[in-house]
């Protein structure tokens, strides 16, 4: 390290020379920070408890804009063709309509392609840009309310325009009082007694909507509220979204992960609705032209996302919880600089080694060890019958080719593993799906940055590039021996993937094809013509 890198760069995955240096023992916003995260945990079963009586205006103001529209989809389009794209853009409309907690359950699911079904999250991507801004008035309140001074006081400029306007907060560019260019997240003034009575009515809906609506099958709507409302909590506080960006940048560090930027919070202007932090530069998730112009190697750009995530959730059990296009760019320099860690995947210490136990399963190919660490994420309850469940979802069959199935076939097969799920009551944990959400989405950015990148064996490096670094350590907690030779075995991936074991080798444009393919079948079997099914009376399960 040279003598002009800034010297918390040792302990953090920062820029070489940010507006300010951070020394861990002298933040004043970070004291009692435990406390605090704990306090909201405790908070969520009392948020999403069930009352006896519903908030009645809020109430009939979801059940008009919700009920309505569903109501509408049963009578018209349900057991059609357009039955799902129908309801996800009736649903999408109507969280528009129903303001800022809806509008974040949404920006959720639109960034969980693979977990949701697609019609859903292509519909709710679109409420990513639709959210209208602040006044500044009401923007200017917040920030002088929370530093107790004037604005001007504080900031030299500030951006009546913000940069973007989420949900829960917006963004405005600012320099402050000493100079230093930064950006200002400024949470919305009336955002947290939204979220807590919507809540409560989330608790009241979502057990209406199970086996009501085709996509809510398997989210699991009562589990998604709880979910929602333990990710949702966190996100309002700002103190604690400013020390995820240092626990994660810390990680980095540790780990000598440099491919990775996390922005500075500013020592003294972080407090529950306000964070000041750094403001970086750089190409646009989807800017291949500029990327490449500059220099920079794409394919390293995923390299990068891939082990980075993996290293981060593995070692420390901490990672960024929500990536996608908006919340990260590429500098110049190669390195991804990720932003907005308001949703941040930190697992316990027994959950952190389920998810060693599930990927070293997976690399060794290992049904038991999968099945027995997704029990201990919590996936799978505490005292399922292992084999039980290898045997109900078909685990051990034969791989079938899914290109090679009727459209028939493949809803049969789907219709099949939803049941077996649910018969034995799998869920989706926080952390878990935090996770595949991250690679999921490190999965479709193949298709921008690097399509003929060959899948299986850039996930067989990765996976020798972990052992390498970590084997030993890794092995050592899971009471396992350690072998310097091992080699990943990729037959899980493929049967993922829904390919032989004899296969080789796929890029990313020969999975888009397989899958398009698969789209079709799954579509043409859906819309053969038969019997309309009469709408069910909706009443509780």
């Amino acid at each position: 390290m040279t003598a002009s890198v800034a010297a918390d760069v040792a302990i953090g995955s920062f820029t070489d020379n940010g507006p300010w240096v951070i020394d861990l023992d002298d933040l004043p916003w970070r004291r009692d920070l435990v406390r605090v995260r704990e306090a909201v945990r405790r908070s969520v079963p009392e948020l999403t408890k069930r009352e006896r009586v519903p908030p009645v205006g809020r109430m009939l103001t979801t059940l008009r804009h919700l009920g309505l529209p569903l109501a509408v989809w049963a009578v018209r389009d349900r057991g059609t063709d357009r039955s799902t794209a129908s309801i996800s853009r009736r649903l999408r409309i109507a969280a528009e309509q129903l303001g800022p907690t809806y509008i974040k359950l949404g920006q959720i699911i639109s960034s969980g392609e693979g977990i949701f079904p697609e019609d859903l999250v292509n519909e709710f991507r679109k409420c990513r840009d639709q959210v209208p801004a602040e006044s500044f008035a009401a923007v200017r309140r917040v920030v002088e309310e929370d530093l107790g001074r004037p604005l001007e006081s504080v900031f030299r400029t500030f951006e009546r325009t913000p940069l973007a306007a989420a949900s829960i907060a917006q963004v405005h560019a600012a320099t402050i009082a000493t100079g230093e260019e930064v950006v200002v997240k400024v949470q919305r003034s009336q955002v947290q007694t939204l979220v807590r009575r919507d809540l409560r009515v989330m608790s009241w809906v979502a057990p209406l909507l199970v086996g009501r609506i085709p996509i809510s099958a398997l989210a699991n709507p009562p589990a998604l509220v709880e979910l929602f409302a333990e990710t949702i909590s966190e996100e309002l506080d700002f103190r604690l979204e400013a020390e995820n960006m240092l626990d994660v940048a810390r990680a980095f560090a540790e780990l000598g992960q440099r491919g990775y930027v996390v922005p500075r919070p500013h020592p003294e202007l972080v407090t529950k609705r306000v964070l000041v932090m750094e403001r970086l530069s750089g190409f646009a998730f989807d800017d291949v032209v500029g990327m490449k112009n500059a220099g920079v190697d794409t394919e390293a750009v995923i390299r990068t996302g891939m082990i980075g995530s993996m290293e981060g959730a593995l070692i420390h059990g901490i990672f960024h919880g929500d990536l996608h296009g908006g919340n990260l760019f590429v500098r110049p320099d190669g390195r991804t600089a990720l932003l907005d860690f308001g949703i941040t995947g930190r697992l316990s210490e027994e959950r952190r080694i389920a998810l060693l136990r599930l990927l070293i399963g997976a690399s060794m190919n290992d049904l038991t060890i999968q099945m027995t660490a997704l029990r201990d994420l919590g996936a799978l309850p505490p005292d399922t019958d292992i084999q039980e469940v290898i045997t109900t979802l078909g685990l051990d069959r034969p791989v079938v080719d899914p290109t090679t199935m009727t459209g028939d076939e493949l809803v049969q097969e789907i219709q099949r593993t939803v049941k077996g799920l649910l018969g034995i009551g799998a869920r989706m944990p926080k952390e878990l799906m935090l996770f595949v959400k991250n690679m999921v989405f490190l999965d479709g950015a193949i298709a921008t940055l690097a399509p003929d990148l060959d899948i299986i064996g850039e996930v067989a490096h990765v996976s020798e590039v972990i052992a390498a670094r970590h084997g030993e350590r890794i092995m050592d907690q899971l009471g396992m021996e350690f072998d310097p030779d091992w080699q990943a075995d990729t037959t899980g991936f493929k049967a993922s993937l829904g390919l032989t074991p004899d296969v080789e080798k796929i890029t990313y444009r020969d999975l888009q094809e397989r899958r398009k393919v698969i789209g079709e079948r799954l579509q043409s079997a859906q819309t053969k013509p038969g019997p309309r099914r009469k709408p069910r009376p909706w009443r509780r399960a």
